[in-house]
């Protein structure tokens, strides 16, 4: 499935810019409306794109028999204008072309779970308490900060981000909280309770698999404090001390058709129905974990990598959850903490300045004195379990089982050096780390792969993704070089520069909206929509090599210490995620275990090989005239 879960995000770091609002009625209105509209590429340049993008990935004589089939479909008045003539039209009476046709293909009629293969998840850093008491202030700080986070949506106060001088589409952020997934037969939906009348007023608490209402808010519409909190986690603590026999959440982790047929089971029963919707309409998830199996110092961050991912099995804590939740925050009783999040609503970075808010927020000291108003005891969620739903329980723990026992994943803290080094080389880091990812794949396995970037939209209205395909003619030429005898340092480092320039052109040209795989893949949808017969240049097997992301890869900068992490997008591929700070560059890199090519460690050593062997180029060439 070639556009899973792309975890999404790449803009060289350091363009995000913040203003503050204040608040006006409809301030985000305002803002939106004024964001321009999400182009259609023109079609002839896309179709050069696409020629000169399969060049370094397919073999001569495929690259041939394309060549004829876009000959073919470009032809005046042939298939290819008159899709893009539909595309057109298409994009003048809607808000954004693309924006309902990838909701629905990479996320909601995506079949596959959202365990691994869609839901992203972050490790925090490590927190420092060591019990309960702690686990449980943490947790009511940590809601403090996401209810803080709240108002300034609530009160249109957030600050508009920037990119390179542009505002940027700020509405993912209304998507993220009081929302949640619902599995359907062939299609999932979403649900969001964050407008209207009856907005959300509580949170669902997760303890020892058992689910918990908390409402959040007092009487007079304040936000609970974290005293009050700590109270309440406590009580949901104390009245779930042994853990559950039947873990509900689990049923989340299946395949979507098998967890929409068991949905239907399951909301017959009134009790469960009402225990189902209260955590739909909740405004986030807090999931109380047990502690981690100990391990050692350097394979701990992986551990707890998988753990965000999928909760390690449900023999640990995968029953803690419920994966169709927007948000969920994850605090384990041994200082491990982070989040997994459904990904349909949004894109890693509005998720993670959410994140970078509330960590800041946690660090600050309590102010003024809590109401000792006696609050009333958290609602405790009840399950009828029937015989048919404790099978359905049974077939998805197996699933989710074989699943968690697939999953390879890597933290890798790369220490000698961050993005200072390629900033003080005038190369942008990302393309660096993007090339080195390229040398790392080429060392391993002798031939280049399709591999994707995900580029932000956002400065188009309702904007989400596209593609940067970082492998180019470029690249391919600078690592079959890196390794070879008869090229100088000099001209290595002269092709390594202009890999990385073509690498930051293409990225300025899909944040313009100028890429080609949304533009290609409207041009598919559009046929289908018309009814007409498929186009022969999407039945073709480079086509098919395109879009097989062996490399899905993600940038996604954080001010907080931590790494974003998800699965790779096809059975054979590397999920790669990062975050450069400024002097280390955090790694998550996730392969399957029941793939015998791959294996996410040993990427880790090539692509730590591959940053320091760059590094060593670029500090024995000269400084080109480049």
């Amino acid at each position: 499935h070639c556009f899973g879960s792309q975890k999404e995000y790449s803009l060289p770091c350091g363009l995000l810019k913040q203003t503050a609002l204040n608040k006006i009625p409809g301030r985000f209105q305002l803002h939106q409306e004024a964001l321009p509209y999400l182009p259609v590429p023109p079609l002839q340049q896309t179709l050069d794109r696409y020629l000169l993008a399969l060049q370094p990935i397919v073999s001569p004589e495929e690259l041939s028999h394309t060549q004829k089939l876009v000959a073919e479909f470009r032809k005046p008045g042939g298939v290819g204008e008159r899709l893009q003539k539909g595309l057109e039209r298409r994009a003048k009476k809607t808000e954004n072309w693309l924006s309902d046709w990838w909701l629905k293909t990479a996320y909601l009629e995506y079949r596959l779970p959202v365990v691994v293969h869609s839901s992203p998840g972050v490790v925090l850093p490590k927190q420092d308490f060591l019990d309960r008491q702690g686990q449980l202030r943490f947790a009511a700080k940590l809601i403090e900060g996401i209810l803080d986070f709240k108002t300034m949506i609530d009160n249109e106060t957030l600050p508009v981000e920037y990119m390179g001088g542009k505002p940027l589409c700020m509405n993912q952020y209304y998507q993220i909280l009081s929302s949640c997934r619902i599995p359907g037969p062939k299609r999932d939906s979403i649900v969001n309770y964050a407008k209207g009348k009856k907005q959300s007023r509580h949170i669902t608490v997760v303890h020892n698999f058992q689910f918990f209402e908390l409402d959040v808010y007092n009487s007079d519409g304040s936000p609970l404090t974290a005293d009050q909190l700590f109270i309440q986690l406590e009580k949901i603590w104390n009245t779930s001390l042994q853990t559950n026999k039947e873990p509900i959440g689990i049923l989340t982790t299946n395949h979507r058709n098998s967890w929409a047929k068991a949905y239907n089971n399951l909301l017959k029963d009134k009790t469960n129905k009402e225990s189902v919707r209260a955590i739909e309409k909740s405004i986030c998830t807090v999931c109380l974990d047990a502690p981690m199996p100990r391990v050692s110092e350097d394979i701990y961050k992986s551990r707890v990598a998988a753990q965000m991912l999928h909760g390690g099995g449900s023999r640990l804590n995968s029953g803690n959850r419920w994966f169709d939740k927007t948000l969920q925050f994850i605090i384990a009783e041994d200082g491990s903490c982070g989040l997994v999040y459904e990904h349909a609503p949004s894109e890693g970075p509005p998720i993670v300045a959410l994140l970078d808010h509330i960590v800041e927020f946690t660090k600050k000291p309590e102010v003024g004195k809590s109401s000792t108003v006696p609050l009333p005891m958290p609602k405790k969620l009840r399950f009828n379990i029937t015989p048919e739903i404790k099978n359905d329980i049974e077939q998805a723990k197996q699933n989710l089982n074989i699943m968690v026992e697939d999953l390879d994943i890597k933290v890798m803290v790369f220490h000698q050096f961050g993005k200072g080094f390629p900033k003080s080389e005038k190369i942008s880091p990302d393309a660096f780390i993007q090339l080195a990812l390229q040398l790392a794949y080429y060392r391993m396995y002798g031939h280049a792969c399709a591999t994707y970037e995900s580029a932000s939209l956002r400065m188009f209205r309702l904007g989400r993704t596209d593609t940067i395909r970082s492998t180019s003619v470029a690249s391919l030429k600078f690592v079959q070089s890196m390794d070879s005898p008869d090229k100088s340092d000099q001209e290595k480092a002269e092709l390594l520069r202009r890999a990385t320039q073509a690498h930051r052109e293409y990225t300025d040209m899909a944040i313009r909206g100028n890429a080609i795989d949304r533009h290609l893949l409207g041009l598919k949808l559009q046929a289908i929509e018309d009814l007409v017969s498929i186009p022969e240049l999407f039945m073709d097997t480079a086509y098919a090599v395109a879009m097989h992301f062996n490399l899905s890869t993600s940038q996604v900068p954080a001010k907080t210490d931590c790494v974003m992490c998800f699965g790779p997008v096809v059975p054979d591929g590397y999920g790669v995620c990062y975050n450069p700070m400024e002097e280390h560059i955090n790694f998550a890199i996730s392969a399957f275990n029941s793939c015998a090519d791959t294996n996410a460690a040993r990427m880790a050593h090539y692509l730590e090989k591959a940053l320091l062997d760059m590094r060593i180029l670029l500090q024995a060439a000269p400084k080109s005239k480049l």
